[in-house]
Protein backbone atom coordinates (compact mmCIF):
# COMPACT_ATOMS: atom_id res chain seq x y z
CA UNK A 1 0.00 0.00 0.00
CA UNK A 2 0.70 3.71 -0.55
CA UNK A 3 1.32 5.87 2.16
CA UNK A 4 -2.66 7.24 1.46
CA UNK A 5 -4.09 3.41 1.57
CA UNK A 6 -2.38 2.19 4.48
CA UNK A 7 -3.43 5.73 6.49
CA UNK A 8 -6.84 5.25 5.03
CA UNK A 9 -6.74 1.33 6.30
CA UNK A 10 -6.46 1.95 9.77
CA UNK A 11 -8.57 4.64 10.16
CA UNK A 12 -11.93 3.19 11.16
CA UNK A 13 -10.55 1.19 14.06
CA UNK A 14 -11.10 1.71 17.53
CA UNK A 15 -8.39 1.95 20.26
CA UNK A 16 -8.43 2.20 24.12
CA UNK A 17 -6.31 4.44 26.25
CA UNK A 18 -4.36 3.84 29.28
CA UNK A 19 -7.39 4.75 31.68
CA UNK A 20 -9.78 2.61 29.42
CA UNK A 21 -11.15 5.53 26.87
CA UNK A 22 -12.09 4.34 23.69
CA UNK A 23 -11.13 6.64 20.61
CA UNK A 24 -10.00 6.56 16.94
CA UNK A 25 -7.29 8.48 15.07
CA UNK A 26 -8.42 11.87 14.90
CA UNK A 27 -7.16 13.13 10.57
CA UNK A 28 -5.74 16.57 10.63
CA UNK A 29 -6.61 18.55 7.01
CA UNK A 30 -5.18 17.83 3.92
CA UNK A 31 -3.16 21.06 1.59
CA UNK A 32 -5.01 22.70 -0.83
CA UNK A 33 -3.34 22.73 -4.34
CA UNK A 34 -2.07 26.00 -4.03
CA UNK A 35 -0.25 24.62 -0.37
CA UNK A 36 1.11 21.73 -2.47
CA UNK A 37 2.40 24.44 -4.91
CA UNK A 38 3.91 26.21 -2.09
CA UNK A 39 5.01 23.14 -0.13
CA UNK A 40 7.25 21.77 -3.16
CA UNK A 41 9.17 24.88 -3.34
CA UNK A 42 11.08 24.76 -0.03
CA UNK A 43 12.13 20.66 -0.99
CA UNK A 44 15.04 19.37 -2.75
CA UNK A 45 14.81 19.49 -6.13
CA UNK A 46 11.48 21.15 -5.97
CA UNK A 47 10.28 17.40 -5.95
CA UNK A 48 6.99 16.11 -4.15
CA UNK A 49 6.97 12.40 -5.02
CA UNK A 50 3.08 11.59 -6.69
CA UNK A 51 2.22 9.40 -3.17
CA UNK A 52 3.33 11.80 -1.01
CA UNK A 53 1.23 14.47 -2.88
CA UNK A 54 -2.05 12.08 -2.56
CA UNK A 55 -1.05 11.70 1.06
CA UNK A 56 -1.02 15.51 1.90
CA UNK A 57 -4.00 16.33 -0.14
CA UNK A 58 -5.89 14.11 1.75
CA UNK A 59 -4.15 14.85 5.22
CA UNK A 60 -1.45 16.00 6.43
CA UNK A 61 -0.92 13.78 9.61
CA UNK A 62 -3.34 12.49 12.44
CA UNK A 63 -3.26 12.70 16.29
CA UNK A 64 -3.47 9.79 18.32
CA UNK A 65 -2.75 8.72 21.74
CA UNK A 66 0.38 8.00 23.03
CA UNK A 67 3.35 9.91 21.11
CA UNK A 68 3.03 13.37 19.41
CA UNK A 69 0.75 14.45 16.95
CA UNK A 70 2.36 12.93 13.46
CA UNK A 71 2.78 15.49 10.93
CA UNK A 72 3.93 14.92 6.90
CA UNK A 73 4.44 18.92 6.65
CA UNK A 74 7.40 19.60 8.66
CA UNK A 75 9.83 19.69 6.48
CA UNK A 76 12.97 21.89 7.52
CA UNK A 77 11.98 21.88 11.08
CA UNK A 78 14.16 19.47 12.82
CA UNK A 79 17.75 20.91 12.48
CA UNK A 80 20.84 18.30 13.48
CA UNK A 81 21.83 19.23 9.27
CA UNK A 82 24.53 17.14 9.71
CA UNK A 83 22.70 13.61 10.36
CA UNK A 84 20.03 14.47 8.33
CA UNK A 85 20.41 17.66 5.85
CA UNK A 86 16.88 17.06 4.29
CA UNK A 87 14.42 15.57 6.55
CA UNK A 88 10.47 15.45 8.16
CA UNK A 89 10.34 15.06 11.74
CA UNK A 90 7.38 12.88 11.76
CA UNK A 91 6.30 12.97 15.44
CA UNK A 92 8.39 13.24 19.20
CA UNK A 93 7.73 11.48 22.57
CA UNK A 94 8.15 15.14 23.77
CA UNK A 95 11.21 13.96 25.76
CA UNK A 96 13.08 15.15 22.93
CA UNK A 97 13.67 11.83 20.60
CA UNK A 98 12.35 11.81 17.03
CA UNK A 99 11.51 10.22 14.33
CA UNK A 100 12.75 11.70 11.49
CA UNK A 101 12.26 10.35 7.44
CA UNK A 102 15.16 11.23 4.91
CA UNK A 103 14.82 12.75 2.04
CA UNK A 104 17.85 12.75 -0.78
CA UNK A 105 19.05 15.32 -2.96
CA UNK A 106 16.00 14.81 -5.78
CA UNK A 107 13.47 14.72 -3.38
CA UNK A 108 12.90 11.22 -2.63
CA UNK A 109 11.28 10.35 0.57
CA UNK A 110 13.32 7.28 1.81
CA UNK A 111 13.81 5.40 5.27
CA UNK A 112 12.32 6.29 8.92
CA UNK A 113 15.56 6.96 11.43
CA UNK A 114 14.40 7.08 15.17
CA UNK A 115 17.31 9.70 16.76
CA UNK A 116 17.45 9.12 20.64
CA UNK A 117 19.24 11.67 22.69
CA UNK A 118 19.21 9.84 25.72
CA UNK A 119 21.21 7.39 24.67
CA UNK A 120 22.47 8.96 22.02
CA UNK A 121 21.42 6.59 18.92
CA UNK A 122 20.48 6.46 15.27
CA UNK A 123 18.33 3.37 14.86
CA UNK A 124 16.92 2.40 11.42
CA UNK A 125 13.21 2.03 12.54
CA UNK A 126 11.09 1.95 9.01
CA UNK A 127 12.35 0.98 5.60
CA UNK A 128 9.22 3.95 4.30
CA UNK A 129 6.41 6.00 5.56
CA UNK A 130 4.14 3.46 4.52
CA UNK A 131 5.48 1.11 7.11
CA UNK A 132 6.14 3.70 9.75
CA UNK A 133 2.24 4.43 9.67
CA UNK A 134 1.57 0.49 10.08
CA UNK A 135 4.27 0.66 13.05
CA UNK A 136 1.96 3.20 14.46
CA UNK A 137 -1.15 1.47 14.43
CA UNK A 138 0.57 -1.76 15.48
CA UNK A 139 1.93 0.70 18.21
CA UNK A 140 -1.27 1.84 19.52
CA UNK A 141 -2.68 -1.81 19.58
CA UNK A 142 -0.23 -3.30 21.26
CA UNK A 143 2.09 -0.98 23.35
CA UNK A 144 4.52 -3.07 25.07
CA UNK A 145 5.42 -5.79 21.95
CA UNK A 146 5.42 -3.26 18.53
CA UNK A 147 8.39 -2.48 17.23
CA UNK A 148 7.83 1.41 18.02
CA UNK A 149 8.12 0.51 21.85
CA UNK A 150 10.88 -2.26 21.22
CA UNK A 151 13.36 -0.02 19.58
CA UNK A 152 12.51 2.84 21.82
CA UNK A 153 13.19 0.94 25.24
CA UNK A 154 15.20 -2.71 24.00
CA UNK A 155 17.08 -1.49 20.73
CA UNK A 156 18.85 1.63 21.88
CA UNK A 157 20.42 0.54 24.91
CA UNK A 158 21.73 -2.77 22.97
CA UNK A 159 22.97 -0.04 20.05
CA UNK A 160 24.61 1.98 23.06
CA UNK A 161 26.42 -1.07 25.12
CA UNK A 162 27.59 -2.10 21.58
CA UNK A 163 25.26 -5.56 22.06
CA UNK A 164 24.75 -4.67 18.13
CA UNK A 165 26.07 -2.52 15.79
CA UNK A 166 27.50 -1.56 12.65
CA UNK A 167 30.66 0.86 13.35
CA UNK A 168 32.93 -1.99 13.19
CA UNK A 169 35.49 0.24 10.51
CA UNK A 170 37.90 2.96 11.23
CA UNK A 171 39.71 3.06 7.46
CA UNK A 172 41.62 6.46 6.90
CA UNK A 173 40.94 5.37 2.77
CA UNK A 174 37.34 4.98 3.32
CA UNK A 175 35.93 6.02 -0.28
CA UNK A 176 33.01 8.52 -0.59
CA UNK A 177 31.66 8.65 -4.21
CA UNK A 178 31.69 12.57 -5.50
CA UNK A 179 32.81 14.02 -2.02
CA UNK A 180 35.47 15.78 -0.95
CA UNK A 181 35.42 14.82 3.10
CA UNK A 182 37.59 16.84 5.75
CA UNK A 183 37.66 13.36 8.03
CA UNK A 184 38.50 13.82 11.58
CA UNK A 185 42.17 12.32 12.72
CA UNK A 186 40.01 8.95 14.05
CA UNK A 187 36.69 7.99 13.16
CA UNK A 188 34.05 5.61 12.57
CA UNK A 189 31.77 5.03 9.82
CA UNK A 190 28.48 3.95 10.44
CA UNK A 191 27.16 2.58 6.68
CA UNK A 192 23.21 1.46 6.84
CA UNK A 193 23.21 1.09 3.19
CA UNK A 194 20.76 -1.82 2.81
CA UNK A 195 20.36 -2.77 6.52
CA UNK A 196 17.19 -3.78 8.07
CA UNK A 197 15.44 -2.37 10.68
CA UNK A 198 16.70 -2.14 14.15
CA UNK A 199 20.35 -1.48 12.81
CA UNK A 200 21.57 1.39 14.15
CA UNK A 201 24.84 3.45 15.70
CA UNK A 202 25.68 5.32 18.70
CA UNK A 203 26.19 8.99 17.63
CA UNK A 204 27.17 10.62 21.26
CA UNK A 205 29.69 8.15 22.24
CA UNK A 206 32.48 11.22 22.38
CA UNK A 207 30.67 13.77 24.29
CA UNK A 208 30.03 17.21 23.11
CA UNK A 209 30.83 18.50 19.89
CA UNK A 210 31.70 15.09 17.99
CA UNK A 211 32.00 15.80 14.12
CA UNK A 212 29.65 14.04 12.15
CA UNK A 213 29.81 14.53 8.61
CA UNK A 214 27.38 12.69 5.57
CA UNK A 215 29.16 13.22 3.04
CA UNK A 216 26.31 11.99 0.61
CA UNK A 217 22.88 11.29 0.36
CA UNK A 218 23.60 7.55 1.10
CA UNK A 219 22.80 6.21 4.90
CA UNK A 220 26.33 6.28 5.79
CA UNK A 221 27.55 8.64 8.88
CA UNK A 222 31.07 9.50 9.66
CA UNK A 223 31.19 9.55 13.67
CA UNK A 224 34.51 11.28 14.79
CA UNK A 225 36.18 8.86 18.12
CA UNK A 226 37.62 11.23 20.72
CA UNK A 227 40.11 9.20 22.43
CA UNK A 228 41.40 9.95 26.12
CA UNK A 229 45.20 11.67 26.74
CA UNK A 230 46.84 11.01 29.53
CA UNK A 231 48.32 13.17 31.82
CA UNK A 232 51.37 13.16 30.42
CA UNK A 233 50.27 13.49 26.98
CA UNK A 234 47.85 16.31 27.75
CA UNK A 235 51.19 17.55 30.03
CA UNK A 236 53.48 17.67 26.60
CA UNK A 237 50.42 18.99 24.23
CA UNK A 238 49.19 15.77 22.81
CA UNK A 239 52.95 14.92 21.57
Amino acid sequence: MNPKQKLESILGNEYESENGDLYKIQLLDGMTNKEISEYKKQLPNNHLPSEIEELLKFSIGFDFYGLEAVRFDTYGQFGFEEMFPNSIPLTGDEFGNFWILDIDKKGNWNSVYYVCHDPAVIVKHSENLSEFIEQIHEFIKKENESVLNIIHKKTVMEIWTEKVGIMERNEKDYKFENAQVDLPEIFLVADLTDQPIKTGFPWGKSGANTKIIRPSDKPIWIVEKKVKQGFLSRLLGGK
